[in-house]
């Protein structure tokens, strides 16, 4: 029985090597969710470069925007820029698919050929072998691994950091800086109170400068016209007017 399945060794040997490669791509993946899951248990003390990147990005947003309205559409956002090295986990997702259909493919093109060279039953049948076991072995380690479980939990332990752990303690952080500042304005506060207190005396001072030169323009005013009532001048308006008036005619 084994001898009919390396009758037609390469086209066996390059259906075996595509099946491996499609199943090493899903234990890839199932690998990475799970170092990943493993790092969102104890996110404050994590060395994973991408969570601490998400992590700051979080932050920075957080402090312009001083809420996210969205945490789970921020998460899957990060979810869908992972990658292993420089190749994005959704290229892995579609090799993983597409190797397995090839080697399907291929098995049914060596089929195909054997029916063309009129090859018996026994000698066609191990193409059919290796396709159905290929594609149950697919399905078996997709469902072991279950990316879609692992995508779930790991969605699900960013949302719940970010949202009940960081948020609130960003809120904590400003509140206390907003707390530091007032505590640092008030000390400010008590020092200009003294020259609030400085001023009703500064008020007073100069209202009694102003009162003292009013009262010294009064005095000069009535030594004035008392001068005046001591040297009474020597002719009346009237007496005045007349001279004034004969002075104008002698003139003319």
């Amino acid at each position: 029985m084994f001898a009919l399945f390396f009758y037609h060794r390469n086209f066996m040997f390059v259906i075996l090597t595509l099946l491996l490669c499609s199943i090493i791509c899903q234990i890839l993946l199932g690998v990475t969710y799970h170092r990943l899951i493993r790092e969102t248990e104890n996110m404050s003390v994590t060395k994973n470069k991408s969570i601490q990147q998400l992590k700051l990005k979080f932050t920075g947003c957080t402090q312009l925007r001083e809420t996210i309205p969205n945490v789970p559409v921020f998460v899957d956002k990060y979810l869908n820029q992972i990658s292993i090295g420089k190749i994005p986990v959704s290229f892995f997702k579609h090799l993983s698919g597409q190797l397995t259909l090839l080697a399907v493919l291929v098995a049914g093109i060596g089929a195909c050929i054997g029916i063309i060279q009129d090859e018996s039953f026994f000698m066609v049948a191990p193409f059919y072998l290796i396709s159905f076991l290929g594609l149950y072995l697919y399905f078996a380690a997709s469902s072991l691994i279950d990316l879609p479980g692992k995508i779930n939990i790991l969605r699900t332990n960013l949302v719940d950091y970010l949202e009940n752990h960081l948020a609130s303690r960003l809120d904590q952080t400003r509140l206390d800086m907003r707390m530091a500042g007032m505590e640092a304005v008030s000390p400010k506060s008590e020092d200009s109170k003294p020259d609030l207190e400085k001023t009703p005396l500064i008020k007073e001072a100069a209202v009694n400068e102003k009162a003292q030169k009013a009262d010294t323009e009064d005095a000069h005013v009535s030594l004035q016209n008392a001068e005046r009532k001591k040297n009474p001048p020597a002719f009346t308006p009237s007496e005045a007017e007349e001279l004034e008036l004969l002075l104008r005619e002698f003139l003319v």
